[in-house]
């Protein structure tokens, strides 16, 4: 059923979050044994911590709604997984594959950053003050993970491919 209150699609835009969020846990540990740069898997280990309390945060949420997480599968964050599953597949040289699960990494944050701020931003317009606080936790600890993946694939994990790119040339 199409949402016709804002309130609906507050609700939607969360089921849609609490299905990338899960999808998230399954993909991460099957990124932590493929990427082989030691910093990379550190990264997706931490992450796949966080994104346990953000689920937590969300159930959180529901319950305070009387509502029910269940019943949407986001398909953005599903493409993108899509995406790293067939380049592992692929079997490319170590450090491209590294590359490549740390873009579609950000590729996912960079989704759940913005859709965790306009359910922030909709929690705040609906008097959900509670729950604007709580996103806007898990919104800043998206954007720090962004952050961190950020250093890695300038100041190593890039570089590092790039290299051995460059000594089989």
């Amino acid at each position: 059923m199409a949402p016709t209150t804002m309130t609906d699609l507050y609700v939607e835009k969360l089921k849609d979050l609490y299905s990338a969020e899960h999808q998230i846990l399954k993909a991460l540990p099957k990124m932590v044994n493929a990427a082989t740069h030691e910093a990379l898997r550190d990264a997706f280990e931490t992450h796949r911590l966080q994104t346990e309390t953000h689920v937590e945060r969300l159930d959180q949420i529901f319950e305070e709604l009387g509502k029910s997480p269940k019943g949407k599968i986001c398909r953005g964050v599903q493409g993108i997984i899509d995406e790293g599953a067939e380049l592992m597949k692929e079997h490319p040289d170590a450090g491209i594959l590294d590359v490549g699960l740390l873009s579609g990494a950000q590729s996912v944050e960079h989704y759940e950053m913005a859709n965790y701020g306009s359910a922030r931003t909709w929690a705040e317009q609906l008097g959900y003050s509670a729950h604007a606080s709580i996103l806007q936790q898990t919104l800043e600890e998206e954007q720090q993970a962004d952050e961190l993946l950020t250093a890695l694939a300038i100041q190593t994990v890039n570089r590092d491919a790039d290299v051995g790119i460059s000594s089989r040339r």
